[in-house]
């Protein structure tokens, strides 16, 4: 098992980067990898349920994407708001940020920011002159590997069919694959954890252990950790859902409803307490989330899965295919 960053890079061609969700969200492939044997098949997503077994329990994250990419009335400042935290105070990203020093003020629509604070790693704290929902009128925040602007067809097809909780700057994107229907014939549960910008920070250190994980803000409801704790295996629906569930289960072993933050950090090697089963996208190198995958799949079974779905012209990240590891 290896610790070290350069050892989770690999290579993509462009054009297999998902600039555009498929058709249906139901027509995506599952690769599915089975670690006993060592094999790698090629299967649909819609063939999700005869892969499972009686008992098992899909769990996904609920979380509801904001629309928090905003421009200021020039075009010519970006805004990524990440959270309120006073009435007109924001906390948030901007490009260019040589344009948005100490002191210095634009507008978005009525209202006049300024910046207030620089934080550590770059990200503005602003006052607002009115108290007012910046998310109101703002865009969907799509990954800069989708090299486009978000359009009306994001607003429904970056949000998984069961989002409800409002409060990620980005999607548990291995849920937007079910439909209803396909959610209906299979046992599963609702949990929360609101993705932020810390999952897709890059990791500058050579050494993983030197790497820290922003925390981000979870909730398990009573029903679902009860759910959880009968279930014959776990099934995480993405990367956040298995950040949640380990971060939550007790030492014990027993899942307790709760509220709170995680900046978990899962890289090889890692003993899993509480998943058992993972459905998860394809991730981009040396990102957290394929180190998170790694520990899961073993490192080496699953960079030889993303050659193969490379040849097999697998589509990637965010609006791509998905693979099962059992």
């Amino acid at each position: 098992m290896s610790g070290r960053l350069s050892d989770y890079d690999y290579d993509l061609p462009r054009e297999l980067i998902a600039q555009r969700p498929p058709e249906r969200r139901e027509d995506s492939r599952l690769m599915v990898l089975r670690r006993e044997q060592q094999t790698i098949e090629h299967r649909q997503f819609v063939e999700l349920k005869m892969l499972l077994s009686p008992g098992d329990l899909l769990v996904l994250n609920d979380t509801l994407v904001v629309p928090a990419r905003r421009f200021s009335n020039d075009g010519a400042i970006e805004f990524l708001f990440i959270e309120r935290v006073a009435s007109r105070r924001w906390k948030c990203l901007v490009k260019p940020g040589r344009k948005m020093r100490v002191g210095a003020t634009t507008k978005i629509d009525n209202v006049t920011l300024r910046v207030e604070e620089i934080l550590p790693e770059g990200e503005r704290v602003v006052s607002l002159d009115k108290d007012v929902d910046l998310y109101a009128g703002g865009l969907m925040p799509l990954p800069p590997y989708i090299g486009r602007e978000s359009d009306e067809g994001d607003n429904v097809r970056y949000q998984t069919i069961f989002a409800h909780a409002p409060g990620a700057l980005a999607a548990p994107t291995a849920g937007l694959h079910f439909t209803q229907q396909i959610l209906s014939e299979i046992p599963h549960t609702l949990i929360t954890l609101h993705v932020g910008i810390g999952t897709f920070l890059p990791v500058r250190s050579e050494n993983l252990a030197q790497h820290r994980m922003d925390a981000e803000r979870f909730f398990i409801s009573t029903e679902a950790a009860n759910k959880i704790d009968n279930a014959h295996r776990v099934v995480a629906v993405g990367t956040t859902t298995v950040r949640l569930l380990e971060s939550a289960k007790s030492r014990g072993g027993t899942l307790l409803a709760q509220e709170g933050s995680t900046d978990l950090f899962i890289y090889p090697p890692y003993r899993f307490r509480a998943v058992d089963l993972l459905l998860t996208n394809f991730h981009l190198p040396r990102s957290t989330l394929l180190m998170l995958v790694s520990a899961f799949a073993g490192r080496e079974f699953l960079l030889r899965a993303y050659q193969e779905a490379i040849r097999e012209r697998y589509r990637f990240y965010s609006y791509g295919d998905c693979m099962l590891i059992l």
